[in-house]
C-alpha cells in the first residue's frame, strides 16, 4: 500500500516517519518540508492508496482534497486528520464519494510525543467497512482507535477532547498558584496529586506542552456550539485565561522553588 501524507509539520513529519518504519511506501506533500528518511517528497499524492491530510485550516483541507479529486483514484481513502469543523468533513466526503473515493475523519489525540512513539489515540468518523480497510495504516501510528459515528463524528470527539484539555490546563495552573501562595510547592503537590483521583496525562506532562492551538480549538468548539444553540461557559473562561499561561510560566511554576504567585 502506498500511503501519502499531506502536511509534514509537527504532527505530519513523525507520522510519515512511523509509516516508513512500518514498511509502507510513503509519499510526502509539503512545499516547505525538509528531507525525511524513508519518505519520498512529491508534488502530487494521486497515486497513494491512503492519504492523511494534516494541514492547519478547513480551507487548507478543502484545497488538498479538491486537488486529489482533480485526478481521482477510485478506492483511495482520504483521512482528514486536521482539527476542522465536522461540516467540512461531511461536505468533502460527499464530494469525494462521487469520484469513488472514501473519506474518514481521523482526529489525532496524544500530541507530538504520541505521533513520535506511535501511540496516538484516534477518534474516527466514517463507514466502519472503510475503517476496517484502513486498519493496517492506522495501527502503525496508534494504540487506540475509536469509531464514534459517521464522517464528522471524529471531529466532534476531538472538539470535546480539546475543551477538556484546555480547561484542565487552566484549572491546574490556577490550583497550583493558589497552593504556592500558601507555601506548598507546586512540584511537590503535583507529585502527590498523581497518586489520587485528579491524576491525568495533562497533570503529568504539563511542562512538556506547547500551548499552541488553544485559540483555534476553542473557536471551532464555539462555532459548533452556536450551530446547535449551546453555551460553553467553561470554554469562554479557558479562552480568557489561556493567554496568561505560557511555557515559561509553567516552567517557573513547577520549578523546585517557584517564585510566589503575584
Amino acid at each position: 500500500m502506498i500511503v501519502g501524507v499531506a502536511g509534514l509539520g509537527a504532527m505530519g513529519r513523525p507520522i510519515a516517519t512511523r509509516l516508513g518504519h512500518a514498511g509502507f511506501d510513503v509519499l510526502g506533500l509539503d512545499p516547505h518540508a525538509a528531507a525525511i528518511p524513508g519518505v519520498h517528497l512529491v508534488s502530487s499524492l494521486a497515486e497513494a492508496d491512503f492519504v492523511f491530510v494534516i494541514v492547519p485550516t478547513d480551507e487548507d483541507v478543502a484545497e488538498v482534497v479538491d486537488g486529489l479529486l482533480t485526478t481521482p483514484h477510485p478506492g483511495q481513502i482520504i483521512a482528514i486528520s486536521a482539527s476542522v469543523r465536522p461540516e467540512t468533513c461531511r461536505a468533502l466526503a460527499e464530494k469525494a464519494a462521487t469520484h469513488g473515493v472514501d473519506v474518514l475523519d481521523v482526529a489525532l489525540t496524544g500530541g507530538i510525543r504520541g505521533a513520535e512513539s506511535g501511540t496516538l489515540n484516534l477518534l474516527i468518523g466514517g463507514n466502519p467497512a472503510v475503517v476496517e480497510r484502513s486498519t493496517p495504516v492506522l495501527a502503525a501510528i496508534s494504540t487506540g482507535r475509536h469509531v464514534l459515528g459517521p464522517v464528522g463524528a471524529g471531529q466532534v470527539g476531538k472538539a470535546a477532547s480539546n475543551l477538556i484539555h484546555w480547561a484542565e490546563i487552566v484549572a491546574i495552573d490556577e490550583a497550583m498558584r493558589l497552593a504556592a501562595a500558601y507555601g506548598v510547592a507546586p512540584a511537590v503537590l503535583r507529585a502527590a496529586l498523581q497518586e489520587g483521583g485528579t491524576d491525568s496525562r495533562t497533570l503529568r506532562e504539563l511542562e512538556l506542552m506547547k500551548f499552541t492551538w488553544w485559540a483555534k480549538d476553542i473557536a471551532i468548539a464555539e462555532q459548533m456550539a452556536a450551530a446547535v444553540n449551546r453555551e460553553l461557559p467553561v470554554a469562554g473562561q479557558s479562552r480568557r485565561l489561556m493567554p496568561t499561561i505560557t511555557v515559561e510560566s509553567i516552567r517557573e511554576l513547577l520549578s523546585p522553588e517557584p517564585s510566589p504567585a503575584p
